[in-house]
């Protein structure tokens, strides 16, 4: 496998980064990796603008990470207080399991370390998924038992299934 590279996202990258998000989220494209949403969601995760508006917004950042300058992984960090918000972390999907998301995700816990100052990283998976939660458990990410229904937003996307919660998980560095 080639190196990668972690840079800051740029406005020009959006429409490659909200491709790359829901792709890796959401339909058949995403069977190809093992933390698909395919079965649980319909729809979009993102769009472009609001990847625009997250690159935008102060004390926000989208990393990515690059393999032969293609991009492969991003991931959001969104700071408040002492807390970093970790969230749209990806990798596309036939790249997984060969270590790039640990890669990536100890590069942004790092960043939000050295830039924000933040030594607590927070972050909401969908309850339903097991494996995903166990990779962030094998991280150093603790369940809080703070959990909340999943957001309803039919425009971007459709349920496949009742009952769908968010699990709040944090790691303290």
């Amino acid at each position: 496998m080639s190196a990668l590279c972690f840079r800051l996202a740029r406005v020009a990258d959006a429409a490659q980064i909200s491709a790359l998000v829901n792709m890796a989220y959401r339909g058949e494209a995403s069977r190809q990796g093992w933390t698909t949403e395919a079965d649980l969601l319909d729809g979009l995760r993102t769009t472009t603008e609001q990847v625009v508006d997250i690159i935008k917004t102060p004390h926000s950042v989208l990393l990515l990470c690059l393999q032969n300058e293609v991009i492969v992984g991003s991931i959001c960090l969104e700071h408040q207080y002492e807390t970093t918000h970790v969230g749209m972390f990806v990798v596309r999907p036939n790249l997984q399991g060969k270590g790039i998301g640990k890669q990536l995700l100890t590069y942004a816990e790092d960043y939000a370390k050295q830039h924000f100052n933040s030594n607590r990283l927070m972050m909401r998976v969908i309850s339903q998924r097991h494996a995903l939660i166990d990779f962030y458990h094998r991280r150093g990410y603790q369940s809080t038992g703070v959990d909340e229904d999943f957001p309803v937003n039919a425009e971007m996307w459709q349920p496949k299934v009742d009952g769908l919660k968010l699990v709040q998980l944090v790691k303290l560095t």
